[in-house]
């Protein structure tokens, strides 16, 4: 279908490509771009030049769709409705992202969150008709359909009911990341706006074994992230493993971040952003090739967004530098050096730097604790050996007469739970 896009900023001029980006996500085909510089109208968010422009544009083109950039109102929407030819759907901004979680949502997690935003989405509308209606004494007031009170108190309902659904998948989440941190493994969140190279790099980290959202061990070791050129890409997470030095690491690639979200809308998809709160350590991905000043918006608000609830450390990854001259990189690394002072950089397509990243990585997760266990040679003792170099670095087992000694590094965890197997151990009887 094709589309119509439009964006209006009180002064200077109107950047409609993530706009475009957002739209040709959705599948819309841009026929056409309409912006303005003025003040908003608040019948129609254009003035009615503008709007006479679009209708002719719609006319035009056959579009069937006319995005606004602007939050649009439901008196608004529902003027331009009137002036546009019959059939012609208006949408703003936040509805067409909504579009494109509907469409990329797969796990029933993802189909939660986003049946939560749009519930969010129509509340106030859903107010505004009651209560202006209730005000006119006119049900229907200005088109916008008969008004229910019920309505309200059921899409307040339908929130707590998802509310609660999520609150029950997150501890589910919660319970399988201390498993996988009991079994020895260090968690790496990639954090960052959409296009920014996530999903690239998580396949140059990964091996071949894929941890789903609702499976311990995904069977299908085809199953890797899309690292496909469009937004939205990853909509829920998705978690492998990697092999970083000595370290046994789940890296999760999450929904990337988008510029001018409403609060309700990043309200509704933080479960997704779980992974990033309680890992280990956050990479957090920027495309280096964008301008600086645009880079450095994205970086703060990245930072706000993390530092919120996050207490791990942060590494902010320079990604794309097969884009930038050295010269480039060097400008931008000193331009970002108060908000990043030590970042790497990296080019995940061309998997430059990439040994060095994951350097990066074994030096900043948690310190590894060397430990040395003297264990009674019984029937089990083998199995704990075994479950030693599962979950460990295993450096020497030596073996004697009436005992084992096995000497390894492993995250403290994993070290606290192989003393208190070794505690369980019965000694043979004595002859």
């Amino acid at each position: 279908m094709k589309a119509i896009i439009a964006k209006r900023v009180d002064s200077g001029t109107a950047d409609v490509e993530e706009l475009r980006d957002l739209t040709r996500a959705a599948g819309y085909e841009v026929a056409a771009e309409l912006t303005q510089s003025r003040e908003e109208d608040p019948a129609y968010q254009f003035g009615e030049g503008k709007v006479a422009e679009l209708v002719a544009a719609v006319e035009e083109t056959g579009a069937g769709v006319v995005v606004f950039d602007n939050q649009l109102g439901p008196y608004q929407t529902y003027n331009l409705g009137q002036e546009l030819p019959e059939g012609t759907r208006v949408i703003d901004r936040f509805r067409l992202i909504l579009e494109i979680f509907g469409q990329r949502a797969q796990t029933r997690k993802a189909q939660l969150q986003v049946e939560l935003a749009e519930l969010r989405y129509e509340l106030p509308r859903a107010e505004a008709k009651t209560s202006l209606a209730k005000r006119e004494e006119r049900p229907g007031f200005m088109g916008l359909g008969e008004y229910d009170e019920s309505r309200e108190q059921d899409i307040k309902d339908q929130i707590s009911r998802i509310k609660n659904e999520l609150d029950a998948l997150a501890d589910k989440e919660a319970d399988r990341r201390e498993r996988r941190r009991e079994s020895g493994f260090d968690l790496v969140a990639l954090a960052g706006y959409t296009n920014a190279g996530k999903s690239t790099l998580l396949q140059r980290l990964a091996e071949d074994l894929e941890l789903g959202e609702n499976d311990e061990l995904h069977p299908d070791l085809e199953t890797t992230a899309e690292a496909e050129d469009r937004l939205f890409t990853t909509l829920g997470t998705t978690t492998r493993r990697a092999a970083i030095d000595r370290r046994d690491v789940l890296v999760t690639d999450t929904v990337g971040f988008i510029s001018d979200l409403p609060h309700w809308l990043v309200e509704s998809f933080k479960s997704t952003l779980d992974a990033v709160y309680y890992a280990d350590l956050v990479l957090l991905v920027v495309d280096v090739s964008e301008p600086v000043e645009e880079i450095r918006e994205k970086v703060v608000t990245c930072h706000d967004t993390l530092y919120e609830r996050n207490e791990a450390p942060i590494v902010t990854v320079l990604n794309k530098i097969d884009a930038v001259s050295d010269e480039e990189l060097a400008e931008k690394r000193e331009a970002l050096s108060a908000l990043a002072p030590d970042p790497v950089a990296i080019s995940g397509m061309e998997g430059t730097n990439v040994e060095r990243l994951e350097q990066r990585i074994d030096d900043e997760l948690p310190d590894w604790e060397h430990e040395r266990l003297v264990l009674p040679m019984t029937e089990d003792t083998m199995s704990l050996v075994s479950w030693v170099h599962d979950h460990a670095h295993v450096e020497d087992v030596t073996y004697a007469d009436d005992e084992v000694l096995v000497e390894f590094e492993a995250r403290p965890s994993v070290v606290e739970r192989s003393r208190a197997k070794a505690s369980d151990l019965t000694p043979a009887p004595s002859a």
